[in-house]
C-alpha cells in the first residue's frame, strides 16, 4: 500500500458508514491521521482497528461542531491538510408539492451549509498553518440535472457544485484546492432501502442498468476518487466536480412527466 498521505491531518464528515467510512479508512491506510466525524454510532466501527483514525461525534451542519472537529485535528496533529465534507441526508423522494419548508431547511442545513462550514473553517485552519491543502465536498449526479433525487436533495447538491467553484475562486492564491465528487448509484446506508426494495421484488439484477457499465457502485470506488482529488496527483485540479457514476450522466435518460403532485422517481 502506498503512503500518499503519510503524516497528513485529515477530517472526514459523514464517516459513520458508506462513502465516508471507506474514505476515512483509505486515508488511514495511506498514512494519514484522520478525525472521522458522524452523528451515528457507526463512527466507532469506522475507527475500530485503525490506529490512524479517531472517532468524533459531531453534526456537520452545526458551526460549533465544525469548529470543534477542525480544532481537534489541529490540536492532535499540529495542522490540517485535507477536509472531506461528505455528510449528507437524502430527505426522501417526495415531490415539490409534498415537501414542507422544514424539510428543505433540514436538507440544506446538512447538505449545503455543512460543506460551506467545512470550507470556511477548514480553509482558515490551513491558511493559519501557513500551508496548502485540499477540500473535497460530496455533491451528486442529482445536482447535475433532474431525475436522480428529490427536489430539495437535488437542489442542495447543485448548490455544492457551485459552492466549490465559488470557493476555489475565493481562495485564489492560498494554495488550497476545492473540488467535489458527484457519485451516481452507490450502495450505501442512504441508498440501502432502495436496494433492499428492488431485491425483495426479485429484480436485483436490474440495479444500475441505466448506466453503461450496467451495475451499481461501491463506496470504495468513490473513496478512491476523493483520495485522488486530495493528493498531489491532482495538484492542478481545482473548482471541479468529478463525476463517479459509470457514465450515467453522459446521457439524458427520458422520464415521462407525471401529473401535478405525483413523483417522477
Amino acid at each position: 500500500m502506498s503512503a500518499r498521505f503519510e503524516g497528513l491531518s485529515v477530517v472526514v464528515t459523514g464517516a459513520g458508514s458508506g462513502i465516508g467510512r471507506a474514505t476515512a479508512r483509505l486515508f488511514a491506510n495511506e498514512g494519514a491521521h484522520v478525525v472521522a466525524v458522524d452523528l451515528s454510532d457507526g463512527i466507532e466501527e469506522t475507527a475500530a482497528g485503525y490506529d490512524g483514525i479517531v472517532a468524533l461525534w459531531g453534526d456537520a451542519g452545526c458551526e460549533a461542531d465544525v469548529i470543534a472537529m477542525v480544532a481537534a485535528a489541529v490540536e492532535r496533529h499540529g495542522r490540517l491538510d485535507i477536509v472531506f465534507a461528505n455528510a449528507g441526508i437524502n430527505g426522501g423522494i417526495a415531490g415539490i408539492f409534498d415537501q414542507e419548508v422544514e424539510d428543505w431547511e433540514a436538507i440544506l442545513r446538512v447538505n449545503l451549509i455543512g460543506p460551506f462550514l467545512a470550507i470556511k473553517h477548514g480553509a482558515k485552519a490551513m491558511i493559519d498553518g501557513g500551508h496548502k491543502g485540499a477540500i473535497i465536498c460530496t455533491a451528486s449526479v442529482a445536482g447535475l440535472r433532474a431525475g436522480a433525487g428529490g427536489p430539495a436533495y437535488s437542489a442542495s447538491k447543485a448548490g455544492v457544485i457551485n459552492l466549490v467553484q465559488t470557493a476555489a475562486q475565493q481562495l485564489a492564491g492560498s494554495g488550497i484546492r476545492v473540488n467535489a465528487v458527484c457519485p451516481g448509484l452507490i450502495e450505501t446506508g442512504m441508498t440501502q432501502p432502495l436496494f433492499d426494495m428492488v431485491r425483495a421484488r426479485g429484480k436485483g439484477g436490474q440495479i444500475g442498468m441505466l448506466n453503461p457499465l450496467k451495475r451499481s457502485g461501491e463506496p470504495i470506488e468513490v473513496a478512491k476518487a476523493v483520495a485522488f482529488l486530495a493528493s498531489d496527483d491532482a495538484g492542478y485540479i481545482n473548482g471541479h466536480a468529478m463525476v463517479v457514476d459509470a457514465g450515467l450522466s453522459s446521457s439524458l435518460p427520458f422520464a415521462k412527466p407525471r401529473g401535478l403532485g405525483e413523483t417522477t422517481f
